[in-house]
């Protein structure tokens, strides 16, 4: 998910998505091959089928995004979001995977929300929001809504992207500063649990997207939108400074962008793509292992595929799809297991 400095209006968040990385118009106009088999270099290919049909594009922005997902326990309720929702529709809904039901939880007049994660402190459910540049969470049936941080971090207004959280339930956000081609604006910054302290672990970002802890929370693996390259920052043991930090997979996208990134088990990374409906899975030490693609009857429709849920201690799988269609679940097999780190962000 990308997103511009400022947003009077949602029909203008819709707008400006379409330039940016959550619509990213181009590679839309193209097809990407979404649909072709792996080629050489992207690993083997993992067929995703439909479970449901959650949203139309909407008549006031022009636009429907899923993101966020989160699985329950049970693997079979799966909450996400809907970026460019306007006021009065369901900004955050749940999924039943098993029959594809599904309902509005929440919604608001100002929020857009590009993200959804639980906190393993408090089991809320917390939403980025790129609109106003705050973080707010809600009970997990959509009730109680809470105004968790809002403000500045170091004299700038945040526009959160991706959420992560450690085990202490602190919040680490890709603050996706920056609109231009030639901007390295972005920050990676850390909120203690509390919402009070703010902490930049690290910036000089292009458009950071993706933000997901590795299996031992050692560190996090964040993506650049706008270098379709994904990094490793190494924390120390407190979590509120930056060891080290390097470039670790470069993307070979084309036209598609680097999304949001969860991780299993294994260490394996799930890399989003914007631009093309499909998930690159790579090791820990950058192999391309596979591509995980959608049907090739869907692919015209169907343009970016944001993120990933995986089933706790199973491999089902589940990605949020978009496009001129609309927005959809599709499942696949995980190459591991799933873990906290599998769902939202």
């Amino acid at each position: 998910m990308r997103t511009p400095k400022a947003l009077p209006t949602l029909v203008a968040t819709a707008a400006l998505l379409a330039l940016t990385g959550c619509g990213t118009e181009r590679a839309a106009d193209t097809g990407a091959g979404a649909g072709a088999p792996a080629t050489p270099g992207e690993g083997r290919r993992i067929s995703a089928t439909q479970v449901a049909h959650v949203t139309d594009v909407h008549e006031a922005t022009g636009m429907t995004l899923l993101e966020g997902p989160v699985l329950d326990e049970r693997g079979r309720g799966l909450t996400l979001v809907d970026v460019t929702a306007p006021p009065g529709e369901p900004k955050v809904l749940s999924v039943d995977v098993a029959s594809g039901k599904h309902k509005g939880l929440y919604t608001d007049k100002t929020g857009a929300y590009t993200s959804a994660q639980v906190s393993p402190y408090d089991d809320r459910l917390y939403l980025s929001d790129f609109a106003t540049g705050a973080v707010v969470s809600v009970a997990r049936d959509g009730s109680d809504p809470r105004t968790f941080f809002t403000g500045e971090v170091d004299g700038a207004r945040m526009t959160p992207d991706d959420i992560a959280f450690d085990d202490a339930g602190h919040l680490y956000i890709s603050d996706a500063q920056g609109t231009e081609p030639d901007e390295s604006d972005g920050r990676i910054v850390r909120i203690d649990r509390d919402g009070k302290k703010t902490t930049v672990l690290a910036d000089g970002l292009a458009q950071p997207n993706g933000i997901m802890f590795d299996p031992e929370r050692r560190g996090l693996w964040i993506s650049e939108l706008a270098k379709d390259t994904v990094s490793y920052l190494l924390l120390d043991a407190e979590k509120t400074t930056v060891a080290s930090r390097h470039e670790a997979i470069h993307v070979d996208g084309g036209l598609a962008q680097t999304d949001s990134i969860a991780v299993d088990a294994d260490g394996n990374l799930y890399q989003g793509l914007h631009g093309r409906p499909a998930i690159a899975v790579y090791s820990e030490y950058g192999a391309r292992l596979a591509t995980v693609e959608i049907p090739a009857k869907d692919a015209a429709g169907l343009k970016s595929a944001t993120n990933v849920a995986i089933t706790p201690g199973g491999k089902k799988a589940y990605m949020t799809v978009s496009g001129s269609d609309g927005g959809y679940v599709y499942g696949f097999t995980a190459l591991g297991k799933g873990i906290r780190q599998s769902n939202g962000g």
